[in-house]
């Protein structure tokens, strides 16, 4: 079977690598162009394996379509794409095209399910191959796979951990369903569906007026992007690498109530948090004794005053 395989990064080149071991004929690659002279992983990938490889500015441009067609492909897999692919371009292989989503549709389409999910204190998720449609994830289900959300597990951990190598045998396995003939298409339950938006700088900002338990979900959504957004002596400060303590606190939420090497133990209501790693302008990305040399929070000090 012939594959037009569009994606970029590791997970891109991993799904490519697949599909190969797989015996599957990948008639060409479409990746990101160069960024500051360096290659994409993909593209590398692609490159190495001697697959035709093709890096337009953007899968709307018509040089896109043009090579699509050209290659004549029977399937199109979608394998981390960012991108907006038009219908054109997915519907040009002869069997359409399939995508990874890393959540268990309908819940949580989107570009940010795994942050959104870790949010909101899920604990389950997982991931889901589908056939591509005009809409924003609402296609025809193909495969799905489930996985445990920890408790203390991050955004990072959930993806880099289960997400990212579970899909990427996920994807390959998809393919081989679509080769078999006779896939499945099973309808999503559209009135069960959750979107999101974006999780970045404008919904990183911690509310602290949220029970600790919120609190704490939020950090470990953003962690480790866009990461938790807060203030500290009127500076903007991300939080990273945060832990739960069970034990109520002794002040208002945002203050510290701690400071040691491990990190900051500050007050939320109804617990208390370890921070442990921090990001300013400044600093950049540092784990706590930096951050407490060069800031100098003091007992009774507050975040987000």
């Amino acid at each position: 079977m012939r594959i037009a395989l569009i994606g970029q990064a590791a997970f891109g080149a991993e799904v490519l690598k697949g599909l190969l071991a797989q015996g599957q004929e990948v008639a060409g690659v479409f990746c990101p162009p160069d960024r500051k002279g360096k290659a994409d992983s993909l593209k590398d990938a692609g490159v190495a394996a001697g697959v035709p490889v093709f890096t337009p500015g953007h899968m709307r441009d018509q040089d896109a379509y043009d090579e699509m067609v050209k290659l004549n492909a029977d399937l199109g897999v979608l394998a981390f794409v960012t991108d907006i692919v038009p219908a054109r371009v997915f519907n040009a292989p002869k069997l359409g095209s399939i995508c990874y989503h890393p959540s268990i549709l309908p819940k949580y389409r989107g570009a940010s399910a795994i942050n959104w999910a870790v949010i909101n204190g899920e604990t389950e998720s997982g991931f889901t191959i589908f056939w591509v449609d005009e809409g924003i994830d609402t296609g025809d289900i193909l495969l799905q796979k489930k996985v445990e959300i920890g408790p203390d597990e991050t955004t990072g951990a959930v993806y880099f951990d289960k997400l990212y190598p579970l899909g990427v045998q996920g994807t390959v396995d998809a393919v081989a369903l679509v080769a078999k003939g006779n896939p499945p298409r099973l309808p999503q339950d559209h009135s069960k569906a959750t979107y999101d938006p974006p999780c970045d700088e404008k919904v990183a900002g911690l509310d602290w007026s949220k029970p600790a338990r919120q609190v704490y979900n939020f950090i470990r959504g953003c962690d480790p992007q866009p990461g938790a957004t807060t203030t500290f002596k009127g500076e903007k400060v991300k939080f990273y690498n945060a832990a739960f303590i069970n034990e109520p606190p002794k002040a208002g939420a945002g203050e510290i109530l701690e400071v040691s090497d491990k990190g900051l133990k500050v007050a939320a209501n109804g617990g208390t948090l370890l921070i442990t790693r921090f990001r300013t302008k400044e600093l950049g990305k540092v784990k706590a004794p930096d951050f407490i040399t060069a800031k100098k929070p003091q007992v009774g000090e507050k975040f987000g005053a």
